[in-house]
């Protein structure tokens, strides 16, 4: 593994928790998880499934230990794995069809098998398999993936010119 790379992953794990902490939560004790779109950059960035794998523990475990939500702890630690790889297989199967648009798609995607897989989680861990999924997920999940969607439409250009240039820039430095 390239030590350049861990440290860029960690990097975004970092900014995911800080973001994540400085929201409020809004329904039940849940807030919208902008790591899920920190764990996404690093899957565009660095597509590899060794990376993802990584990536998706840290991110778990870390969302783990910051969540609010009763029985989240658990929850996270199925969630982010689950969505690491099959985000990983979307943008694999379709980059080359959505081309410069599929972060922000790809997020959107992404940001609801989470949300489906984390409320699955938590209300079997719970018992609560009779609360109204629907509900939750309309009024936490859909509003995540919104936030997340947007938050990568900005971001992606962004760390595309930084990766862009601190390639040109280590190249010359080699």
């Amino acid at each position: 593994m390239n030590t350049r790379i861990l440290v860029m992953l960690s990097l975004l794990v970092g900014m995911g928790a800080v973001l994540h902490a400085v929201l409020p939560p809004f329904f039940f004790g849940m807030r919208p998880d902008m790591m899920l779109a920190m764990m996404f950059l690093g899957i565009i960035l660095f597509p590899k499934l060794q990376y993802v794998l990584l990536l998706s523990a840290a991110t778990g475990l870390i969302s783990a230990l910051t969540t609010t939500v009763p029985g989240g702890q658990i929850a996270n630690l199925i969630d982010k794995p689950v969505t690491a790889v099959t985000f990983f297989a979307l943008y694999l199967s379709l980059q080359k069809v959505l081309k410069n648009g599929a972060a922000p798609i790809l997020t959107a995607v992404g940001t609801l098998i989470s949300g489906g897989v984390f409320l699955g989680s938590v209300l079997f861990i719970l018992g609560m398999m009779e609360a109204s999924f629907g509900a939750m997920f309309l009024t936490v999940v859909v509003p995540t993936a919104v936030i997340n969607t947007m938050a990568m439409a900005v971001i992606y250009p962004v760390a595309q010119t930084i990766m862009k240039r601190t390639s040109a820039a280590h190249s010359l430095s080699v």
